[in-house]
C-alpha cells in the first residue's frame, strides 16, 4: 500500500510539474510574439521617419509651408581667428511668398480627423510680428535662436573686434 501511495504521489507531482512547465511555455510563446509584433511596429515607425526626414521631403514640406532656400550664407572660420567667410543676404522668391495655411506641426492622433477647435473663450491668436521683432514663440518662453538674420549688420562705433 505504500509504494502505490508513493507511487501515485510521485505521478501527480510529476503531472503537475509538466503542466507547470507547459504554462511557462506557452507563456514565453506569447511574449515572444508580442516582441516580435512590437519589433515590426518599431520598424515601421522608423521607416516613416527616415522616409519624412529625407531632403527631397523636408523640401518639399518646406515649400508646402511658404519657406524659401536661404540666401547668401556667412560662417565663421572660428580656427582662424573668427573670421567671417561668405556675405550673408536675404532669402528671395520671385513672387511675394503667401503664409501658409497648412499647420506645421498637426495635432498627433487617428489620420483624417481634425484636431480640437480653440474653445470661444480662449484667447485669439497674436497677430503676425512685424520681421525684425522676436517671433510668437520667442515671447512665451521656447527657446528661438536665429541663424542667419536679415537686419542689416550696424557699424561698430568702437572700432575694435565683436565680441
Amino acid at each position: 500500500m505504500l509504494v502505490v501511495a508513493l507511487l501515485a504521489g510521485g505521478l501527480f507531482g510529476l503531472l503537475a510539474l509538466n503542466t507547470a512547465l507547459n504554462e511557462g511555455s506557452f507563456e514565453l510563446s506569447r511574449l515572444q510574439k508580442q516582441t516580435t509584433k512590437a519589433t515590426d511596429e518599431q520598424q515601421g515607425l522608423q521607416h516613416e521617419i527616415d522616409q519624412s526626414s529625407a531632403p527631397d521631403a523636408l523640401a518639399k514640406r518646406a515649400a508646402e509651408l511658404g519657406m524659401v532656400p536661404a540666401g547668401g550664407m556667412a560662417f565663421l572660420d572660428v580656427p582662424n581667428g573668427g573670421k567671417v567667410v561668405g556675405t550673408p543676404g536675404p532669402a528671395q522668391d520671385s513672387p511675394p511668398v503667401k503664409r501658409s495655411g497648412a499647420e506645421p506641426w498637426p495635432a498627433k492622433g487617428t489620420p483624417g480627423v481634425p484636431a480640437a477647435q480653440p474653445s470661444p473663450t480662449a484667447p485669439a491668436a497674436p497677430p503676425a510680428a512685424p520681421s525684425g521683432a522676436p517671433s510668437p514663440a520667442a515671447s512665451s518662453g521656447d527657446p528661438v535662436t536665429q541663424l542667419n538674420p536679415v537686419a542689416p549688420a550696424q557699424p561698430q562705433k568702437s572700432g575694435g573686434a565683436a565680441r
